[in-house]
């Protein structure tokens, strides 16, 4: 179990609140204004008292043994900072297989973590003081905040992957964050730029960081010029270049980069 457990009410209207201080009266709740998952998240890190963080997502569940399995491994291999886990997805209610590009990551997780958010917050477990070290969740993003974090630790930690499902990760709900907000990719792009501008990467990370920005941007930029978003084609592309010219790119190769043969009126 736990040492303690915080919940983080973002400015919900539903009694959420009430109804755990009412029947769990020994869990610590914390009540903001709506700021956003991220500001939820940094509230609880900051309050935390524990050597560790295990996050968890309001839809989904752990197992009774997740924590347990996750100590476990950290005593067997001692110096991690950051261990998560396998797991089931249940989507709509039903159990579903993902593919083999989730696949989990153990050991040097960098690369792997550049597609896509591979690893689940709801799996994490992370010493505290390498969250503050970091700043936390960036609350610039309103989604894919966990793929900018997980990326700014795997550039510096190795991960410990425990290789069983520990957890239900649920989706298909009316109000998950990729509903909300469908072309996720921009979020992604911003969190690339902003790690490598950040001085956080080696060299080749940063070239690693960048070819992914190149290539998520390929696709996402044929779609902002079919729908006529043409100030934010020009926004992308001048971060692109900017990119590039930190990386110190030779310019013909960066006159390569605009992907898509269509202009911008």
């Amino acid at each position: 179990m736990p040492e303690e457990v915080i919940v983080i009410d973002d400015g919900s209207t539903d009694g959420t609140a009430e109804h755990v201080m009412k029947n769990w009266p020994e869990v610590r709740v914390i009540r903001q204004d709506n700021r956003g998952i991220s500001a939820a998240r940094n509230a609880g890190i900051q309050k935390a008292s524990g050597h560790w963080i295990a996050l968890l997502d309001s839809d989904d569940r752990w197992y009774p043994e997740k924590l347990d399995r996750q100590c476990q491994a950290l005593q067997a291999q001692p110096g991690h900072r950051f261990c998560h886990t396998d797991e089931h997805w249940i989507r709509n209610g039903r159990r579903v297989n993902p593919g083999k590009r989730h696949a989990k990551p153990n050991g040097d997780a960098f690369a792997a973590s550049l597609p896509l958010c591979a690893i689940s917050p709801s799996s994490a477990l992370i010493e505290r003081t390498l969250l503050l070290e970091l700043g936390g969740f960036d609350e610039r993003l309103p989604a894919c905040e966990d793929y900018a974090l997980w990326l700014a630790i795997t550039a510096r930690e190795p991960v410990l992957l425990v290789d069983e499902p520990l957890l239900e990760k649920h989706g298909g709900h009316p109000d998950q964050l990729s509903r909300r907000f469908p072309a996720m990719d921009g979020f992604r792009l911003d969190a690339l730029a902003w790690l490598i501008e950040g001085n956080r990467l080696t060299q080749d990370q940063a070239l690693q960081a960048f070819a992914t920005y190149r290539d998520k941007y390929r696709v996402y930029r044929q779609g902002a010029v079919r729908r006529d978003r043409h100030q934010e084609v020009a926004t992308r592309d001048a971060q692109q270049e900017r990119l590039a010219q930190r990386l110190s790119m030779p310019e013909d190769a960066r006159k390569n980069l605009s992907p898509c043969p269509e202009t911008i009126d």
